[in-house]
């Protein structure tokens, strides 16, 4: 499912069919991507990732959902620094949401079994492919946050507006950021206003295409409350995290366009808490691999990872 498909799922309720999933067979390696880092004006290693958060408390991995190297290079990263911090590490993720919290509890405490933890966490179609790192949490005894917010709630915010959430139950309101949240503005605005595909490759600018989606125009939907309610929990979702566990240090995984040019979740978290250091990996693929023009890609994030257009996803669009 792209996360064109995502938006429009958890948001309005529509679902585009996509094609079955795939797998790649080759044998993924470091030839299969590059890391830039945007401060050094250079090609860097994971190990290098993993060092800079020593300075820093969350790292947004912004990912294309069905890119088969960027979830390799997830596992990497998440075990790279799980080796340098152990057990200060905790993994939070776009694709549960807030009120399957206690059912990922259970799964990683061992309780249930995977085929209830997969039903009732509601995982995603693709769920092959952060299984990975599921099981590495499991494994090793960290927390895994589930940061979104559920659709129902998202698609309320979009056709009924913020004061529509105010009349939920106490223990709805425990599912989604707090009441007002802020709502996209300025470039971030004009990106979303502007989407026509979402998750592009980095090297088309989302900026310049000008067809908005028709669901912004279906029945008054809001996309921009909608989404904002998205970016927002998620970043609420860190910022209890951290609150109480204030050492750790959070590998935060989602859809690229929610961490891009530090809008959407990045911004919402620094208004939640200024205080936080945060890192920025922007990944997507690009057809002049491996020969990369690096600057036109730097405003994205601190590390810009391009991986091999020829690998084969995990699943077709």
């Amino acid at each position: 499912m792209t996360t064109l498909q995502r938006i429009l799922y958890n948001t309005i309720g529509i679902l585009l069919p996509v094609f079955a999933s795939v797998t790649a067979e080759a044998q993924l390696t470091e030839k299969n991507y590059r890391i830039y880092s945007t401060s050094l004006q250079k090609e860097v290693s994971i190990n290098d990732i993993a060092d800079a958060m020593e300075e820093n408390d969350v790292l947004f991995f912004g990912e294309e959902h069905n890119d088969s190297v960027t979830h390799f290079l997830e596992n990497k990263i998440f075990e790279t620094l799980f080796s340098k911090y152990g057990t200060q590490v905790a993994l939070s993720l776009e694709m549960f949401d807030r009120d399957v919290q206690t059912v990922m509890n259970e799964y990683l405490d061992g309780h249930i079994r995977e085929k209830n933890f997969k039903k009732d966490a509601r995982v995603w179609s693709n769920y092959a492919d952060y299984r990975p790192m599921i099981e590495f949490a499991k494994t090793n005894n960290l927390d895994v946050i589930c940061a979104n917010a559920p659709s129902r709630y998202t698609n309320l915010a979009g056709r009924k507006g913020q004061e529509a959430l105010r009349n939920l139950s106490d223990e709805a309101k425990n599912y989604f950021a707090p009441l007002p949240y802020d709502t996209a503005s300025g470039g971030y605005y004009e990106k979303l206003m502007g989407l026509s595909s979402h998750d592009p490759g980095p090297s088309k600018d989302t900026a310049l295409k000008k067809a908005p989606l028709p669901a912004m125009a279906m029945g008054g939907f809001s996309l921009i409350v909608a989404q904002s309610l998205w970016d927002a929990t998620m970043a609420y979702s860190i910022y209890e995290y951290l609150q109480v566990h204030r050492r750790q240090k959070i590998m935060q995984v989602n859809g690229r366009f929610h961490s891009d040019d530090r809008f959407a979740v990045v911004t919402q978290l620094e208004n939640y808490r200024p205080q936080t250091k945060s890192l920025v990996i922007s990944s997507g693929s690009d057809e002049a691999f491996p020969n990369i023009q690096w600057e036109q890609y730097k405003h994205l994030g601190d590390y810009i990872i391009i991986t091999d257009p020829q690998v084969p996803k995990t699943y077709k669009e």
